[in-house]
């Protein structure tokens, strides 16, 4: 059989980056009013006397077409091909619905450019898309060039996809001689919260997150309400008795009230202050930094007690060898993070120090007497330089180095290599064996020849030539799908 044929039909419908491509368009289309929604109301701290309430809101997020303004202040399309022999960049505006409120009545609404956003070669926003090969070389592009990377100041770069852990997932490794360990990412918008979960010598469990470090699981279960031993005992598993849980619930049996195990957490951090302010606080990171991706809100506590009773289970069966431990270089366990993903992060961080500096220009016109229009103080160039100098140094949030990079032009592989490549998180100057192995869950997924040598062996590898990547669906459709086939939720 000739496999050839095959690679030919695939490609003829598909190109090597169609993922990151997905990914980006949806990175415009849904994030960015995500992020958006996230931050859609803001507050100044210092408002004139006169005024009982002020706030600035948020609408719709839209992003335009690449354009560039010239020095007499025209502004027109621009091609990938001119970005690059000018060495300016491939961006276009963005722009969102601003409003004001005086007492809960609008003063004023008006559309504002707030930035400009680097614009993905052959994504749905870039003026390629959709051409005919004819009109490509027409406009001196490369009909055969893939795309999927983006043009700083005349230079092509590559957002490299990372791999990483799936969020929101448990997952319990270990043996009986090392002792076994439970990890779960719980991750919601802006949030990533590690939480732990371990057995010391002593046969009482603890968990770890946030401020709140190695407390015993049944008192942060009691700090969530679940109070009554046998409610505990029966959240954890209904037809079997678990020994090791009930030494643990002898061990805590003087905290009789969710007060009791606040206050108990309370002492543990170390939050020194009057009793109530301590509760209030200690509830408040209970609220917050406790599995933050089942939500915030003061009712969701027994839904959070629920879960970490349904880990704790995991947790001792995985200990008693009666399930199987998981296996985190398992790629069901992995998930890759695209250029879209990416982007998020990046954005969400600006955006809200972008919010800051309106706040901030807000209230130092207040202080001089005068109400601004909040038009005025948008300052379009904080947003923009800050995407372009992660974008350009390659310096992503939360310290992660090398996540753009230059692209490698050295031949037409080399460059298809490139945007195929997935980077794992881990240091490279470490042993790390069992990541660097090939694992069986990689093949068709990602190639199992093409890594580098030295350091980087099996940390830096390539996707597979027919592999493509399936886009993030949103837990609450899955869940409205699920409930359609039948899923009832435990009262």
């Amino acid at each position: 059989m000739d496999r050839s044929i095959l690679i030919k039909k695939y490609f003829e419908e598909k190109r090597f980056v169609d993922s990151s491509i997905q990914s980006f368009n949806n990175f415009i289309d849904n994030g960015l009013q995500e992020v958006v929604e996230e931050n859609k109301e803001a507050e100044p701290a210092i408002i004139p006397h006169n005024i009982e309430k002020f706030k600035i809101r948020f609408g719709r997020i839209t992003v335009g077409k690449p354009e560039i303004t010239e020095a007499d202040g025209s502004k027109r399309p621009i091609y990938p091909a001119e970005a690059r022999l000018r060495k300016i960049s491939y961006y276009a505006p963005i722009y969102l619905e601003v409003s004001t409120y005086i007492n809960d009545v609008q003063r004023e609404s008006f559309v504002a450019e707030i930035g400009k956003m680097p614009i993905m070669l052959r994504s749905k926003y870039c003026h390629l898309d959709g051409l005919s090969r004819e009109e490509l070389i027409k406009h001196g592009d490369d009909p055969t060039d893939p795309g999927g990377y983006f043009i700083i100041n005349g230079t092509e770069r590559v957002i490299v996809n990372v791999e990483d852990l799936a969020a929101n997932n448990f997952i319990v490794e270990g043996n009986p001689i090392k002792g076994y360990n439970g990890r779960f990412f719980a991750a919601k918008g802006s949030y990533k919260i590690p939480h732990s979960f371990e057995r010391k010598k002593d046969g009482i469990y603890y968990m770890t997150f946030t401020r709140v470090k190695n407390m015993p699981i049944i008192v942060v279960l009691k700090a969530l309400g679940l109070t009554k031993d046998e409610d505990i005992m029966r959240a954890i598993s209904a037809n079997e008795t678990y020994e090791e849980v009930i030494l643990n619930l002898f061990e805590f049996v003087d905290i009789k009230t969710q007060e009791d195990a606040v206050d108990y957490i309370s002492k543990r951090i170390g939050i020194a202050q009057a009793k109530e302010i301590r509760i209030e606080r200690t509830k408040e990171i209970l609220d917050k930094f406790l599995l933050p991706n089942i939500g915030m809100d003061i009712g969701l506590k027994s839904i959070k007690a629920k879960n970490i009773c349904k880990m704790l289970k995991k947790f001792i069966d995985v200990r008693k060898e009666t399930r199987p431990s998981d296996d985190k270089d398992h790629y069901m366990n992995k998930r890759l993070r695209l250029s879209g993903d990416l982007m998020i992060d990046l954005f969400r961080v600006n955006f809200k120090i972008l919010v800051g500096d309106i706040l901030y220009n807000f209230q130092r016109i207040i202080k001089r007497g005068k109400l601004p229009s909040i038009r005025v103080i948008i300052r379009d160039k904080l947003l923009t330089s800050r995407l372009y100098s992660s974008m350009a140094t390659g310096e992503w949030v939360g310290g992660r180095q090398g996540v753009s990079q230059r692209m490698d032009r050295s031949n037409f592989l080399a460059m298809v290599s490139h945007l195929q490549k997935v980077v794992s998180p881990l240091s490279s100057s470490q042993e790390n064996f069992d990541a660097r192995a090939l694992h069986c869950t990689h093949i068709g997924r990602l190639c199992p020849i093409e890594t580098p040598e030295g350091t980087n062996i099996g940390l830096r590898k390539n996707m597979a030539m027919l592999c493509s990547i399936s886009q993030d669906v949103g837990e609450t459709s899955v869940l409205e799908k699920v409930k359609e086939l039948g899923l009832k939720p435990i009262e």
